[in-house]
């Protein structure tokens, strides 16, 4: 997925606000999902709602107002409950990594309480993951 920044996305010095990568990392996970047939929508009309119970980032150069970030991203740990998602995000044109960063999501009843995701999602991320 590549997310291209905005003037919106930065401080007053043209650099990404840092809590908007976690806006990306969002973004990238809805698109991984999606891509491999997991509709979020879907999910939450089912009743399983997303919620994100530990994020970690590393930030590890700026980047900058005009310039085009490329994340990639993988699932690792995938139970009946949870999925961990890893990020890494690269300047398109010098591959310069931005930013690393994971987050570990439950899957609840949008009340607080954890459920259990659907075998077959389970089975299918699982054997797509690669370990974080």
């Amino acid at each position: 997925m590549e997310v291209k920044i905005y003037y919106e996305d930065t401080d007053c010095g043209g650099v990404v606000y840092y809590a908007n990568y976690l806006k990306y990392f969002e973004r990238a996970r809805t698109e991984y999902l999606e891509m491999r047939g997991y509709s979020v929508a879907a999910l939450m009309k089912q009743g399983v709602i997303f919620v994100v119970v530990r994020a970690e980032v590393d930030y590890c150069s700026p980047g900058r107002y005009g310039e085009t970030l490329v994340v990639e991203t993988d699932v690792g740990d995938v139970t009946r409950a949870a999925l961990t998602f890893s990020h890494v995000l690269r300047e398109k044109v010098s591959g310069r990594v931005v930013v690393k960063g994971s987050a570990r999501l439950a899957a609840t009843d949008g009340n607080g309480k954890v459920v259990r995701l659907d075998g077959a999602m389970v089975a299918a991320l699982q054997s797509a993951s690669h370990p974080s």
